[in-house]
């Protein structure tokens, strides 16, 4: 019965510690059937939720209200950003945003880049609200699947191809 117990407390303790982890990923695809570079951000409702209340300064429910996800859809947007060169974004077109059981995702595009030699990629949503947010972007469509992972030390990072 004690070790029973005691795999209950721990199991219990696993999963208030997978919660806590604040991370969020985004799928950053180089489509080349439509020509268009497709990102999806995947974020926790419970995390997006919290923040964006923090942020309205009122308890907000992302699954009842729309406005809402547009709110933190318009938030993720502001705090992404995938460039050919640092500090020179290209431009996103807002795609939309829907929660999806414990998720929401917030989804961009654009003209898929003819030539380059790097991508430079900034993410950083939701580290203003918690230093220990990572966010970790998988670039997919351009050979083998390469990630960035962003803490809240980093700026711009890069992937040359």
């Amino acid at each position: 019965m004690r070790t029973l117990i005691t795999l209950l407390t721990l199991l219990m303790a696993c999963s208030a510690q997978a919660h806590q982890m604040k991370t969020a990923i985004s799928k950053v695809v180089f489509n080349d059937r439509t020509e268009t570079v497709e990102i999806m951000h995947r974020f926790y409702v419970h995390d997006a939720e919290h923040a964006l209340s923090e942020l309205l300064g009122e308890q907000v429910h992302l699954s009842e209200n729309k406005t809402a996800q547009e709110q933190f859809g318009r938030y993720v947007m502001a705090h992404f950003s995938i460039g050919l060169a640092k500090d020179e974004p290209l431009p996103l077109d807002a795609i939309g945003q829907e929660v999806d059981g414990k998720f929401i995702w917030v989804y961009q595009e654009a003209a898929r880049p003819k030539k380059f030699s790097a991508l430079w990629f900034r993410f950083d949503a939701l580290q203003d609200r918690w230093p220990d947010q990572v966010n970790q972007i998988n670039v997919e469509g351009l050979g083998k699947v390469r990630s960035l992972l962003f803490d809240r030390n980093s700026k711009w990072q890069s992937l040359s191809y």
